[in-house]
């Protein structure tokens, strides 16, 4: 169990641990498998509940807003992100509104049920929101102790103050109420497992969404390409989250009362964990690159439709939904193939968050069965000839987790499944009977037969919309060679990209620049 962020955190950090976490100091940060119940590890590296839920908080604070917020210049509020997380499961992503905290979204959208959840705030939360989810029961508040909620890197508007004297009263309040609290208000930062960083660049370098990429683009440096989106991507991440100048850092954390992180090795740990957690982050959006490429529609109207279908959401939107998708799939048992889905819903309203009209209905990954014994499922794949020992029949879907553990209903409304990988003919009719209304994913796999498993249904799945990861211009081009104009970024047939193309590109997606390394 992580400890709080005070004085008895700090007996249990050592040289490989940044801050309070579940390793109590152990070199050997192994933990039980995601779903299982042996300690017995998977095919390779992979992210910690404590790291997912972290990163997802992060990419939470950065969810596009469809409409800009009147920027107030008074406020010293910084936007924040949230994942709750009950008996370790997400049920709840959300970013600050134009007019409320993250926190205080949470305790109107989930109310009662906050009740010995677990919160992992993207910054600390301010003493209004601390003092709500206090009061509502919660089990542990997480944060990145970075810069807070209530910014104290803010400056005034007449510029002669670089530190409010607002913030600096509510660092002050949320320290007295955390000392007085019972949830644990703590830094929960693990360690990244060793290797996840290499192995999380090399899969998003040759993931299904940069192979389409690479595929509608022959002539492309696929590492030349990839590092420069993740550099970019890294710049960003690391200005909005880290703070450059590390005696400004010690600073912050004094006066949120986390003096104990600026003394040595701790410090350095933790600001260590901060950035390969960035990196990660940078890699994974790295993979979903929104520059030629976006979500457009492959059908016309569904056959089974008598009304007009709702319109898809914004190239930004869907992007940021895939890549939790793809954060979730670091996650996975399955000895080779990640996968990673999530479910939104679009309400008839706008809601209180950030989010507009979107709510969370549910997320997954792939995995064997809650309870049961990792080590003793078979752990081949169709490319070993004896089929008894394959994986295939145990393993639990991303799509098939998401449904089962989802937090709300679906109604009937526009709910949005985005998944990192097509749907198999063994998940296509689960998410037509539950009534997903559009999917968003690739169709790389589409109309494959792999034996264990095969995609022949997809493509035939009636009254779902498909967006497909795709080049934007294909939409055109198959409009003037049918000579119809298809609203919405709509595709037919002609627009699809024929398979010998993709497979004789794929060398590219593996290949690097040597002139241009990771920055980590």
């Amino acid at each position: 169990m992580a400890t709080t962020d005070t004085v008895q955190s700090n007996q249990y950090l050592k040289p490989t641990c940044a801050a309070s976490c579940n390793c109590k100091g152990y070199r050997d940060v192994r933990e039980a498998s995601t779903q299982t119940d042996t300690k017995v590890q998977g095919h390779g590296p992979r992210l910690s509940k404590v790291n997912l839920f972290t990163l997802l908080s992060l990419w939470m604070e950065l969810f596009p807003k469809e409409e800009p917020e009147d920027i107030n210049q008074n406020d010293f509020t910084r936007g924040t992100g949230l994942v709750v997380v009950r008996d370790h499961r997400v049920v709840g992503l959300h970013c600050s509104g134009p007019e409320l905290h993250v926190g205080q979204v949470a305790v109107i959208r989930h109310g009662p049920r906050l009740a010995a959840s677990d919160l992992y705030f993207s910054r600390r939360p301010c003493a209004t929101c601390l003092k709500m989810l206090i009061n509502a029961g919660v089990s542990r508040i997480s944060f990145w102790p970075g810069d807070p909620e209530m910014s104290l890197l803010a400056v005034r508007p007449n510029g002669t103050d670089s530190i409010s004297q607002e913030a600096m009263l509510d660092a002050i309040a949320s320290e007295k109420l955390k000392s007085n609290s019972r949830p644990h208000i703590s830094v929960v930062l693990q360690p990244v497992a060793p290797g996840l960083q290499q192995f999380v660049e090399e899969t998003s370098r040759g993931c299904d969404f940069m192979e389409r990429v690479l595929g509608d683009d022959p002539e492309l440096d696929a590492g030349d390409f990839y590092w420069k989106q993740r550099r970019r991507n890294l710049d960003t991440f690391s200005e909005e989250f880290l703070i450059p100048h590390e005696q400004c850092h010690r600073d912050i954390l004094t006066k949120i009362g986390l003096e104990n992180f600026c003394m040595e090795p701790y410090f350095s740990n933790l600001r260590q964990n901060m950035r390969e957690l960035v990196g990660i982050l940078a890699s994974v959006a790295a993979s979903v690159p929104l520059l030629q490429h976006g979500f457009y529609r492959t059908d016309s109207q569904p056959a089974t439709s008598e009304q007009p279908q709702p319109q898809g959401v914004s190239q930004e939107i869907a992007r940021h939904c895939i890549v939790q998708a793809r954060l979730l799939a670091y996650r996975t048992e399955d000895p080779k193939v990640g996968v990673g889905a999530v479910i939104w819903a679009e309400g008839k309203s706008g809601g209180c968050d950030g989010t507009g009209r979107l709510y969370l209905v549910g997320c997954g990954y792939n995995a064997y069965p809650v309870g049961s014994e990792y080590g003793e499922y078979p752990q081949m794949d169709n490319k070993h000839q004896d089929r008894q020992r394959r994986k295939y029949r145990y393993i639990i879907h991303a799509e098939q987790n998401a449904l089962t553990f989802r937090s709300d209903e679906i109604r009937e409304e526009n709910t949005m499944l985005f998944v990192t990988k097509c749907p198999c003919d063994e998940c296509v009719p689960l998410i037509r009977g539950a009534g997903i209304k559009q999917i968003y994913t690739t169709d790389l796999d589409s109309g494959k037969d792999k034996g264990d498993i095969s995609y022949l249904k997809f493509h035939g799945l009636q009254g779902v919309l498909k967006f497909i990861w795709q080049k934007s211009s294909l939409a055109r081009r198959a409009s003037e060679h049918a000579g119809l104009h298809l609203a919405n970024g709509c595709v037919g047939k002609h627009g699809r990209q024929p398979e010998q193309a993709l497979q004789s590109n794929k060398r590219l997606r593996s290949a690097t620049n040597p002139d241009l390394s990771p920055v980590c």
